[in-house]
């Protein structure tokens, strides 16, 4: 049965690749959004509103007296976002999907695979905070009114455009150009990276479900890696063997970049496992295919072809020079002290 349906942004990561898969099932989707990005038109049929997203006069504006079979809300981040949304959105749909985030979940986390059932806890980045302040309001208002909420935790989600690691594209430059490249911690930890069409699978199949009102989802792959095998993917598909990866501690990278400091600290640093038996059951058709192997492959394609996106970030530059420098001056300091006084081997 063809679904109608409000995307809330709908050009993003994530948001562009569920518009495209719930309109190859023959949905019926319209997009909210200021405007749409050229880096992810939208596909033939999907109808474009447009309003400021802040602005309640202006939204009623554009929906006027519409009705939607589900409402997906990619651009709600705080409390008062998902208060304003409750207000729009009351009476007008079967379900109002809250894109949160797996990084709400414990941190570090007590136990792994996370599930659903993980406490929502991180004291280290606001974001992650804001998303579950955003996340409560939406649960008292299904329990106090029946509002028909639905939350959505995506993990690390990326595509074609967006190279997953600390420094994104300039790491790549950073290899391609026989620089050294950071890695946080010792590159052991545990990460899971999910392409946004695989993503898109599983949260359109929860679009119009009556069952997935009022619960939560987590929606990542099966696959997880260590970080130092994330970089030498990338690095494959990049034509660079053998990447002179350092290991910094997190806590350091953090310090010298405060930009990235919360989303290291508060999510990269740490083991994510996830158990996707929730998304599994309601939606059965749901299964991750597509490896990071190939979707590095994908990157590097994009970006070799778009050579204007290219652009190394001074600033990481600048700070991957520097810790770089001093993690080897450490290492050779470490070495020194293990010679034997007596034989200088």
């Amino acid at each position: 049965m063809a679904l109608n349906l409000l995307f809330i942004g709908g050009t993003g990561v994530i948001s562009s690749a569920a518009v495209a898969r719930a309109r190859s099932l023959g949905h019926r989707v319209a997009v909210l959004n200021r405007g749409v990005s050229g880096a992810r038109p939208a596909p033939a049929g999907v109808e474009h509103l447009s309003a400021d997203v802040r602005d309640p006069a202006a939204v009623r504006g554009a929906l006027r007296n519409r009705e939607f079979d589900a409402v997906a809300d990619f651009v709600s981040y705080t409390a008062d976002h998902v208060a304003a949304a409750v207000e729009l959105y009351r009476g007008r749909t079967g379900q109002y999907v809250y894109i949160s985030s797996a990084s709400a979940y414990q941190k570090p986390p007590s136990q792994l695979p996370v599930r659903e059932s993980t406490p929502l806890r991180n004291p280290f980045w606001q974001y992650s905070r804001d998303k579950i302040a955003g996340e409560d309001v939406l649960v008292e208002a299904y329990r106090a009114e029946g509002f028909p909420g639905t939350i959505v935790r995506p993990s690390h989600t990326y595509d074609a455009t967006k190279v997953p690691l600390i420094g994104g594209w300039t790491d790549i430059h950073r290899m391609r150009a026989g620089l050294p490249v950071l890695v946080h911690g010792d590159g052991t930890s545990l990460w899971t990276l999910t392409h946004s069409r695989d993503f898109a699978t599983g949260f359109v199949g929860l679009l119009g479900r009556p069952a997935a009102v009022g619960e939560s989802f987590t929606i990542t792959s099966d696959e997880f890696l260590p970080w130092d095998a994330v970089y030498r993917t990338l690095a494959s598909a990049a034509g660079v063997p053998e990447p002179q990866l350092v290991h910094v501690a997190s806590e350091t990278i953090a310090a010298h970049d405060p930009g990235r400091g919360p989303g290291l600290l508060g999510d990269k640093s740490h083991s994510s496992v996830f158990d996707n038996t929730k998304i599994k059951a309601l939606v059965p058709q749901y299964c991750a295919v597509i490896p990071f192997a190939a979707g590095a492959r994908e990157i590097l394609g994009w970006y070799d072809a778009h050579p204007q996106a290219q652009v190394p970030d001074a600033g990481w530059m600048d700070v991957s020079d520097r810790l770089a420098a001093w993690a080897g001056a450490g290492a050779a300091d470490g070495r020194r002290r293990k010679k034997s006084p007596a034989t200088g081997v």
